[in-house]
C-alpha cells in the first residue's frame, strides 16, 4: 500500500474511481466526481492535500481537503473541508479509508491548518476525533441536519471561544 499526493496524470483515473465508488456508497448524489474536478479549480484547492492510495500499482482510494471559510462574529477563519473520500468497493472495510484520512489530517497539521470540517457519519468519524460542529458553537447555514456536520481541532482549542457559521 502506498499513499501519495495526486498528480495531474491521475485525474482521469480519480474521476472514474470516485464515480464508481460512489455508485455503491451509502449516501451519494451521483455528482461526487464532478465535485472533485470543481474543487481543483477553486482558490481553496491545496495540491498537497489531494491524496491517493495505491495497492499493487492500482489506484484504489482518494481523498481531498480544501480550504473552507468559517464566518465568526468578528472575522472569517480558514479551516479545511474534507470531502469526498472514497475507496474501491473490493478494498472497503480493510482500513484503507482510515489510512487516507489519518495521513491527510497529519499533512494538514504539518501545513499549519488548525481545523477540519465535514458532513458525514458521526459514528465513523468520531474515531478520528470529529465532533458535531455545534459542540464548538459553529452552525451550518443550510438545511443539512446538525448531527452530520462535524469538526475536528487539529490544534487543541483552536475552535474555542468561536461562534459562527459554516456553509457545507
Amino acid at each position: 500500500m502506498k499513499i501519495r499526493t495526486a498528480i495531474s496524470k491521475d485525474y482521469d483515473l480519480i474521476y472514474d474511481l470516485v464515480k464508481i465508488a460512489f455508485q455503491t456508497a451509502e449516501v451519494s448524489n451521483g455528482k461526487e466526481q464532478d465535485f472533485v474536478v470543481d474543487l481543483r479549480s477553486t482558490q481553496g484547492y491545496i495540491e498537497e492535500l489531494e491524496l491517493v492510495i495505491e495497492e499493487n500499482d492500482e489506484l484504489i482510494g482518494h481523498i481531498i481537503l480544501t480550504e473552507h471559510e468559517i464566518n465568526s462574529q468578528n472575522s472569517k477563519i480558514i479551516g479545511l473541508y474534507l470531502a469526498p473520500v472514497c475507496v474501491k468497493q473490493d478494498y472497503r472495510r480493510k482500513g484503507y479509508g482510515a489510512e487516507l484520512i489519518e495521513k491527510s489530517l497529519k499533512k494538514a497539521q504539518k501545513l499549519g491548518y488548525t481545523s477540519v470540517f465535514l458532513v458525514g457519519n458521526p459514528e465513523y468519524y468520531s474515531k478520528f476525533g470529529f465532533r458535531k460542529t455545534s459542540d464548538f458553537n459553529i452552525y451550518n447555514s443550510n438545511v443539512i441536519t446538525e448531527e452530520v456536520c462535524l469538526a475536528l481541532e487539529l490544534k487543541p482549542k483552536s475552535l474555542r471561544n468561536l461562534r459562527g457559521t459554516i456553509d457545507f
